[in-house]
């Protein structure tokens, strides 16, 4: 199955020359500044598929997740997609036309996830780490599950380049206020926190008694230090995946309706805008 070219794309990527196998524009000026490079050597792959924003089909059948991105959902089932869903893929997709078709894969410390995708690190031959362009484009939310976190520092601050751009999906305000949470997924939350519970070396926090957020022992081992230090009452912005908290997840006469765990310091802010 042969790749299909993508459609066309913003009038400055239109007019970029192609130096070695990317396209040279504005944000990347010289192939030697290297956006979150890997010292580790990249097995090359050819793709058959770009199937969204931040996964992959190789040539060989393979399914590829890509590390420390999530990209907005296509969609599916009658589902419409998010926003800037398709343009995540139409520009992955034009990176790796633009390398040949092909990418070079650094796999993480954990190889696979859940569905059995290898999950990985995709590189070009000049050395950018295509979720950090992505990132830096507006086109994907920064994310890091451990043991995964390798450039988590790196691609969180592809992230913030966008972010204080006003670039893609930061056009608008994709931050939602606690208790406005409707449906589980992955979503990027705000709120003040109103409780602080600690057990076993884990944290709970409760956001706008609406949302639990858990910091298991493990996490708070790799945490910097003082990174739970003087939370109550703080506003924090925190992202993962939302899911529907336990029926034992209650505060006051009323019960908490969603929970999010916390994969990785760089998923909470203490400090956000």
């Amino acid at each position: 199955m042969r790749m299909a070219k993508p459609p066309g794309f913003a009038s400055w990527q239109k007019k970029a020359s192609l130096v070695g196998a990317f396209f040279v524009g504005a944000f990347w000026q010289c192939a030697a500044l290297a956006l979150c490079p890997s010292r580790d050597a990249a097995a090359t792959y050819q793709v058959a598929q770009v199937v969204d924003g931040d996964t992959l089909r190789l040539g060989n059948g393979r399914s590829v997740r890509l590390i420390g991105i999530n990209a907005p959902e296509l969609g599916r089932a009658g589902r419409a997609s998010e926003p800037h869903a398709e343009a995540a893929r139409r520009r992955l997709a034009a990176l790796v036309e633009a390398n040949g078709g092909a990418v070079g894969l650094v796999r993480g410390v954990e190889a696979r996830d859940r569905h059995g995708r290898m999950l990985a690190y995709a590189y070009g031959r000049n050395g950018d780490n295509l979720q950090a362009r992505l990132l830096r484009e507006g086109l994907g939310y920064h994310t890091a599950i451990a043991p995964n976190g390798r450039f988590a520092t790196c691609l969180a601050q592809a992230e913030q380049a966008a972010r204080r751009a006003r670039l893609g999906l930061w056009q608008g305000s994709p931050v939602l206020p606690a208790r406005s949470l409707r449906r589980s997924g992955f979503a990027l939350i705000k709120g003040r926190v109103t409780q602080v519970r600690r057990s076993n070396g884990a944290v709970s926090l409760l956001l706008d008694d609406a949302l639990r957020v858990r910091l298991p022992a493990r996490l708070l081992r790799a945490a910097p230090r003082g990174f739970v230090d003087n939370l109550d009452g703080r506003t924090l912005e925190v992202r993962g995946w939302i899911t529907r908290a336990r029926r034992s997840a209650a505060i006051g006469s009323g019960k908490v309706r969603w929970q999010v765990v916390v994969s990785d310091p760089s998923m909470l802010d203490r400090s956000p805008n």
